[in-house]
């Protein structure tokens, strides 16, 4: 694994038990990210985006397994740990900001609480005034007055709650921060200042950071790669600045003109046809071909492999794949409304 490569993700599978049969919300993915970026990870509801947040923290249980795959951090294989010893890893080293922080947040702990507990559960040495003198800095750090870290999670703002979570993945200095739809709770002034900030920490602290969005604008505004998920399939990945001003895949063209643009002559805002697929059944081929406008026979019957298209952009797609004599058909017509 190169060195500017922190997390190595390959042929990673995440299946549901379900009494319909085996769901696989992530299937056979594999994604680098690389230290120092901020990584967008977008794709509609469902596409199986927090499924692969999690699972990179082995975060799964009950109905949820890990088949295959291998989940290589920072040189090791965390795949091939005893998951007693993942959470000596979480939080020390792989933080997590999820999508609501009142569920994770414990209501019946103060901010101090939960930020000494987090600190000295990893680091039983720091002293209690060592630790709340930490838990003071960072909370400033982040916008918090340092005397409402006694306050309780109801006491304090949706965006205050989620400066809390980013303080408790900072507390111990995580290589990775994995945020899940962070900014979904959040008005828009909010959000724009949670972004800033959170840029700013990546800049600071040299963090390395996976968004996971359904907000193009989001990543569009604050991420260095885009990775683009459908139907728990890795569909597309590259730069922001090229995938945004060349996407590949019919998928990623598809939800980037479906969002609203001031510059855009079309007076109608464009649709994309058709519904994500049954995980539970998928299509054969190429999972995007049924509402694709591009699909050729081929695309039915064999899925494309995921390889690059464009220097380091990547598609799945066989519109830049060779299999035999095949042309496209013609268009489908394409939804708009």
């Amino acid at each position: 694994m190169s060195d500017n490569i922190l997390y190595s993700v390959r042929n990673l599978t995440v299946e549901y038990k379900t009494r319909g049969g085996a769901v696989r919300a992530v299937d056979d993915v594999s994604l680098d990210i690389r230290r120092g970026e901020i990584l967008g990870l977008v794709g509609e509801s469902g596409c199986g985006k927090s499924t692969f947040g999690k699972a990179l923290l082995r975060l799964h249980d009950g109905p949820a397994s890990i088949p295959t795959g291998e989940l290589w951090f920072d040189g090791r294989d965390l795949m091939k740990l005893p998951i007693q010893e993942m959470p000596k890893i979480r939080g020390a080293e792989l933080g997590m900001v999820f999508q609501d922080p009142m569920t994770s947040l414990n209501p019946v702990q103060s901010i101090l609480d939960h930020l000494t507990e987090t600190i000295q559960a990893h680091e039983p040495k720091v002293s209690n005034a060592a630790a709340r003198a930490r838990a003071e800095e960072l909370v400033e750090r982040l916008g918090i007055r340092h005397e409402r870290i006694k306050e309780y999670p109801h006491q304090l703002s949706g965006g205050m709650r989620q400066r809390v979570m980013i303080s408790l993945a900072l507390a111990l200095r995580a290589k990775l921060v994995i945020a899940d739809e962070p900014t979904t709770s959040l008005d828009v002034i909010v959000e724009a200042k949670f972004l800033d900030l959170l840029k700013e920490l990546q800049q600071e602290f040299g963090l390395t950071i996976l968004l996971i969005t359904h907000n193009i604008g989001v990543v569009a505004e604050i991420c260095d790669r885009v990775a683009v998920m459908y139907a728990a399939k890795m569909a597309e990945v590259g730069s922001a600045e090229v995938v945004f001003g060349n996407p590949k895949h019919p998928y990623t063209q598809g939800l980037l003109n479906s969002v609203p643009n001031i510059n855009l002559d079309a007076k109608e805002l464009y649709k994309m046809g058709g519904e994500p697929p049954s995980l539970l059944h998928p299509p054969s081929g190429c999972r995007f071909h049924p509402r694709c406008p591009f699909a050729m026979d081929i695309c039915t019957q064999e899925e494309p492999a995921f390889q690059s298209v464009a220097g380091e952009q990547l598609a799945a797609c066989w519109l830049y794949q060779k299999k035999g004599d095949h042309q496209p058909s013609m268009k489908k017509e394409v939804s708009r409304g």
